[in-house]
């Protein structure tokens, strides 16, 4: 047993073993808790001391880290300021230089320009005054024309133009036309005549081609207008008469006419191998058609060869209707014995097939055979057979 005194009071009691042992086991756990409770509140003020000392170190630390860093930001924008300074400092001379040189050469494009436009506009009262200049002399042409052909009569109207033909077939003649015939049609006997004819042939005296040509022309002060198809009968008779294979109006009437004043015009719907010409298509229209006479000369030659040969030229067509229907008979008559030709050959090739079937049948059944001729053996044949054994095997022993 083990005694306790009351702190508080004094009064002595007993307890037994365990229960002292219990009892001084919560009193050591109460102590400890205490201590334990004590020292972590201890180091939990040194730590928030620590804590709040850090803190305040690392402020101040901070805030002296901000500083200078402000004054190297500070410095830098100064360093940098002054960089840029001198680094503009020549530019800015140059670009002061560049503005300078501008400004010169703008004032001497200005000088220039003005000069330029002073260039250009004596230029243009100069070539004003030569447009103006050469205006009135053609004015002054016209109205000379204009007098010339007023004073002229119906008849000087038409020699001019027959005049002006003339000339300009002349100045070719040498060159271009030296072996044609170009002379005004002065052959009235039928009654009437053309202004001019033009005839041409080759070496062998065979012609190459042969024109009338007829020109006409009248006053702008006549009453009575005349049209290009009021002379087209006329034209068209004396080129007949006269044996011309074409006929040409050469014409300076119906002004105004969209169809003449396109160049040449056939009118050979109207009347055979006919055309209307302005002037200045006379000699054009002459080499258009010696041009095309001269390319069918040479069948014209092989014509009068023919002719010389004495070939029956009128017959030829008719011999040549003749043949073609004779080819015609002939070619069915072929054709139809082609076909027969050709069903024939099939059919040999059909029944040359078949035979080609059945030898090919034959070569199997006879391959067949000499297969079960090779595999034929002794043993086969005596097989199921005593009699033939018995003879093959005495064969054998007496054999051995």
């Amino acid at each position: 047993m083990s005694e306790i005194k009351c702190p508080k009071c004094g009064t002595t009691f007993k307890v037994d073993d365990s229960s002292y042992a219990d009892i001084l086991n919560q009193v050591r756990t109460h102590e400890f808790e205490d201590e334990v409770e004590k020292r972590i509140k201890e180091a939990l003020d040194k730590a928030n001391s620590a804590k709040e000392l850090a803190v305040e170190k690392a402020k101040n630390a901070q805030a002296a880290e901000i500083s200078e860093l402000k004054a190297k930001l500070k410095q830098a924008d100064t360093d940098k300021e002054l960089a840029v300074t001198r680094a503009l400092a020549p530019v800015e001379k140059e670009l002061e230089s560049v503005k300078s040189d501008l400004k010169s050469k703008n004032s001497e494009a200005k000088l220039r320009e003005e000069s330029l436009k002073s260039q250009v506009k004596l230029r243009e009262a100069a070539l004003k005054t030569q447009y103006e200049g050469a205006i009135k002399l053609k004015d002054e042409e016209i109205e000379r024309l204009k007098d010339l052909k007023s004073k002229l009569s119906t008849k000087m109207v038409g020699e001019t133009l027959e005049q002006h033909c003339q000339t300009e077939f002349n100045r070719l003649r040498a060159t271009a036309f030296k072996n044609a015939y170009f002379e005004k049609d002065n052959d009235a006997r039928t009654g009437s005549k053309g202004d001019f004819i033009y005839r041409e042939d080759d070496e062998n005296g065979n012609e190459i081609i042969s024109i009338m040509f007829e020109m006409k022309n009248e006053n702008e002060a006549t009453a009575t207008k005349h049209k290009n198809e009021d002379f087209f009968k006329e034209l068209d008779k004396d080129r007949k008469e006269k044996k011309c294979e074409y006929a040409v109006l050469v014409s300076l009437l119906e002004a105004d006419s969209e169809l003449y004043n396109t160049g040449i015009v056939d009118v050979s719907y109207k009347y055979d191998k006919m055309y209307v010409i302005r002037p200045q298509f006379f000699i054009p229209m002459i080499t258009l058609l010696r041009n095309a006479a001269l390319n069918s000369m040479k069948y014209k030659e092989e014509l009068a060869i023919i002719r010389n040969q004495n070939i029956d030229i009128t017959h030829f067509e008719e011999n040549m209707e003749n043949f073609k229907q004779s080819f015609a008979r002939n070619y069915e008559l072929a054709s139809r014995k082609f076909s027969t030709a050709i069903e024939e050959i099939d059919k040999t090739i059909a029944h040359l097939q078949k035979t080609k079937e059945a030898l090919l049948s034959s070569e199997n059944n006879l391959r067949l055979a000499n297969n079960k001729a090779e595999d034929l053996t002794i043993k086969r044949l005596t097989r199921g057979n005593p009699t033939m054994a018995a003879k093959f095997a005495e064969l054998e022993k007496d054999a051995a």
